[in-house]
């Protein structure tokens, strides 16, 4: 039986059992394809069996850089866009208090982390160098090529920044690579300079890559236990193996998902009820985005924070286009629980509340958004958390990795590879001026005239 527990009950008036009865057929050999290595892009499946075949040498490289960061460092700043941030920021947020990193040192098990090289703003690493003002601090800068544009210009600002604090010599004892293992701008300064260093595997993509050094070493440095995030991780590759969606979660949601979108449902949106887990949504965006998203195929990926966003697209969620589904997180035992305080008068007008646990207000929160959402013509599934921590962690990232492999399968389009992000970086380098765009950089130029 699977650890965590995916209810589909609330799609049962949208997809009947027989419909997924007749997709199984595609399904048997999606799963094959993953299984032989035949499908599109199986270059790009070792993260497959990744939780099993992690080396416990590895584990010790990290946990050995994670504790030199933790001794000499009040911060890490950890450089990277994509995947090579999104894993380790969503872990992170998943684990940890809401407010980590305004807590004092001794109320922490890490260091602070922070995240540079996600966007191009000025302002951004402005206000990043005044929060850590004369604080210690180190950089682990996640890169495959190391020429990443947004990457590579946030590293240039703080690895000034550590030379001018540290000196050049003590400030590449400070800096942490994680890069291709053979090749590229950033193994080769890693290699001159003697960074400490760390390998993203050739046969995981970046949307795949936080169960790797990409996310393990800024966890470790917070202070999280990444043997039992591989241990959950490991018993749901174990679990998630048979073909039969009767006895596969996994594949049972990336088949309704495929349903409901030959019937008009284009958009899914990913909801939680905790603030912590705002990121998992973002990270999760990524990896169903780009993997789907292709030949003018796949299923939108939106997402929601409960109960804040019902004051804000709950409106159009409940009434608007029946063109979206909604896939909710649920947490079934909170990290931490209050009781509602008891008044002797009953101004705001909840008394009826009294005795109540502010997580059971939560919860029933939670139950009546579903009935009303499903009242209004919106098919919803629900992923139920036993707990937030590092097993649990593990164990989702790899049910949804699991899920987006089979569905990108079933929408006939290769699920690791992303040809569409490079259009973007064609045009911003002509506009820029980069080498070799010549001829793109007058087109572009003429169109914005």
């Amino acid at each position: 039986m699977a650890y965590i527990t995916f209810d589909s009950e609330n799609v049962n008036k949208f997809v009947s059992e027989n419909e997924l009865d007749e997709i199984q057929p595609l399904v048997t050999v999606a799963d094959q394809q993953l299984k032989d290595r035949s499908g599109a892009g199986f270059e790009f499946t070792d993260w497959l069996t990744l939780p099993a075949d992690v080396h416990q040498n590895e584990l010790t490289h990290i946990k050995q850089a994670a504790e030199k960061i933790q001794s000499d460092s009040d911060v890490l700043i950890v450089i990277g866009i994509g995947g090579s941030y999104l894993g380790a920021k969503m872990a992170i947020d998943f684990l940890n208090p809401v407010f980590n990193n305004e807590l004092a040192n001794q109320q922490r098990s890490g260091v602070k982390v922070y995240f540079a090289g996600n966007s191009i703003s000025s302002a951004y690493i402005n206000d990043l160098i005044r929060t850590i003002g004369d604080q210690d601090f180190s950089i682990n800068v996640i890169s495959k090529s190391g020429t990443t544009t947004e990457p590579a210009i946030a590293f240039r600002v703080f690895k000034e920044l550590l030379e001018k604090k540290y000196g050049k010599e003590e400030a590449a004892k400070r800096i942490y690579a994680t890069t291709d293992g053979k090749k590229g701008a950033l193994h080769d300064e890693a290699q001159k300079a003697g960074y400490e260093s760390f390998v993203i595997p050739d046969g995981v993509g970046g949307r795949f890559s936080v169960l790797t050094p990409v996310g393990l070493l800024p966890l470790t440095a917070a202070g999280a236990n990444v043997d039992a995030l591989m241990e959950g991780a490991k018993a749901s590759q174990g679990d998630f193996t048979e073909a039969d969606m009767k006895k596969n979660a996994a594949y049972r949601y990336a088949a309704i998902r495929r349903i409901l979108y030959d019937k008009g449902y284009t958009s899914e949106i990913l909801a939680n009820w905790e603030p912590s887990m705002q990121y998992l949504a973002e990270w999760w965006k990524q990896l169903m985005g780009e993997s789907e998203g292709k030949n003018q195929k796949g299923i939108f990926p939106s997402s929601a924070n409960y109960s804040t966003d019902l004051h804000s697209l709950g409106q159009y969620i409940q009434e608007g286009r029946r063109d979206l589904f909604e896939t909710v997180v649920k947490l079934d035992s909170p990290m931490v629980d209050m009781d509602l305080p008891k008044l002797s008068d009953n101004n705001d007008g909840l008394g009826y509340l009294e005795g109540k646990t502010i997580d059971e207000i939560n919860t029933k929160a939670f139950q009546g958004v579903v009935l009303a959402h499903v009242d209004g013509g919106v098919p919803n599934m629900a992923i139920h958390l036993p707990k937030q921590d590092e097993y649990t962690l593990g164990y989702l990232i790899y049910f949804f990795e699991k899920a987006v492999a089979i569905s990108g399968y079933l929408f006939a389009v290769n699920p690791f590879n992303q040809p569409g992000v490079e259009a973007y970086k064609t045009a911003m380098f002509a506009l820029l001026g980069k080498p070799g765009y010549e001829e793109k950089t007058k087109e572009y130029q003429a169109r914005l005239r």
